[in-house]
């Protein structure tokens, strides 16, 4: 059997059939079957008719649902008992492929604190969904191909893989860097702390892995003698990145792919530099991408209602903004020289709610920090509470003071 894509008009042959999956039978489109008939003359004299059939299917608008295996039988009716005696049959699998739906990049555990004192790890998870088979990711810095160290992980689905594009695959002519493979898959390698054994007779692999497994290179800082937002620790310019592909078969037959690229993050070099996503895949004529930028928070904005707030009233102190920093920043916030309206010393989110406020609350500043893992940032904003029989003549002040 053989498929070949045709523009010409079909009509119903009730005599051929297939089959999808198990059992299941249907009756498709198909052609006139045309023959041609040769003869040959045999030692006794007797003709024998050879007869050559050609019938063709057309599958109009190819969906997920046409994929599998398809049977062709060929036989004849004996007119004395009408029964149809199968003479010859072949089979073959029909093989849909459809290209990615969606890409998106997104932070792992995130929100997350920004850390003076210590190196973090940072992940990138690139998520690609609707394609079918799998297809092929890798990820690139300021449209550079990052080489990585690939480790396998199972996904969900029990399947195990771990496509890697080099930059060699997609430029020959270029040496690709050999980095170490560790023993201990899925497990990354964080500043000081030990990693995996590196194989005998590999000397680049024990040169890398001599390094990672040195002292820790983080300074003892006490925070009083701190004056910048970011750390002293001497980091590497060119860290390893990890690589983890994981994939998982979906209900609808098509693969969701999730590639995890993951290294040591340095907020000095890292921060403003634009990492991509991108996808190849049989189905698509040129990539597929998606991109994001890494960058610390900056001083938020903060609006504040009521605008003129008076004893009893519930004020909410909002955060406006952020919604193009990546990776999402946290919000966290305080009283200066004391604890909030309800006790606790700090509150998590957005939005500030400070519900029937006393006039004791007057004059009160509170601070909004925004961090994620690349920096942080403060911005304060004063209370002016009015007292209820003084409004006409006492004014309202808001002072935003951007630090």
């Amino acid at each position: 059997m053989k498929v070949k894509r045709v523009q010409e008009p079909t009509r119903e042959l009730v005599s051929t059939e297939v089959i999808e999956g198990g059992n299941a039978k249907q009756k498709i489109f198909t052609f006139d079957a045309m023959y041609n008939t040769s003869y040959s003359h045999m030692e006794d004299n007797r003709r024998r008719e050879d007869l050559v059939y050609q019938s063709r299917v057309r599958l109009p608008e190819i969906q997920m649902e046409d994929d599998g295996l398809y049977e062709c039988h060929v036989g004849i009716y004996d007119r004395s008992s009408r029964d149809k005696v199968i003479l010859a049959s072949g089979s073959i699998i029909l093989t849909v492929i459809v290209p990615p739906k969606t890409i998106s990049m997104v932070a792992a555990n995130s929100p997350a604190p920004f850390s003076r004192y210590e190196a973090q790890n940072f992940t990138l998870v690139c998520i690609v969904t609707g394609a079918k088979p799998a297809p092929m990711v890798y990820f690139k810095r300021d449209g550079e191909l990052i080489d990585v160290v690939p480790t396998a992980q199972s996904s969900q689905a029990g399947l195990l893989s771990s496509q890697v594009l080099t930059r060699q695959d997609l430029d020959d002519t270029k040496v690709q860097k050999s980095p170490f493979l560790p023993e201990q898959e899925g497990e990354l390698a964080r500043l000081g702390q030990d990693v995996p054994d590196v194989p005998d007779g590999a000397e680049q692999g024990e040169e890398e892995g001599s390094k990672l497994t040195s002292e820790p290179t983080t300074e003892v800082i006490h925070e009083t003698v701190v004056s910048r937002e970011f750390p002293r620790w001497v980091q590497s310019s060119d860290p390893l990145y990890y690589f983890q592909h994981q994939q998982q078969a979906v209900g609808d037959g098509t693969m969701e792919v999730k590639a995890m690229l993951t290294w040591s993050l340095n907020p000095q070099l890292d921060n403003e530099v634009l990492f991509s996503c991108e996808v190849n895949h049989p189905a698509l004529s040129m990539p597929m991408q998606a991109e994001v930028t890494l960058a610390a928070p900056r001083g938020p904005k903060l609006s504040m209602s009521p605008s003129k707030a008076k004893v009893g009233d519930t004020v909410r102190i909002t955060v406006h903004g952020f919604h193009e920093v990546f990776p999402e920043p946290m919000f966290t916030w305080t009283k200066v020289g004391g604890r909030l309206l309800d006790g606790r010393e700090e509150h998590d989110g957005r939005e500030l709610i400070l519900e029937r406020v006393p006039a004791e609350l007057n004059g009160s500043m509170f601070r909004c920090t925004a961090q994620n893992p690349l920096g942080s940032t403060d911005t304060h904003t004063r209370l002016i509470v009015f007292d209820f029989y003084y409004t006409s003549l006492v004014p309202l002040t808001v002072l935003n003071n951007i630090t």
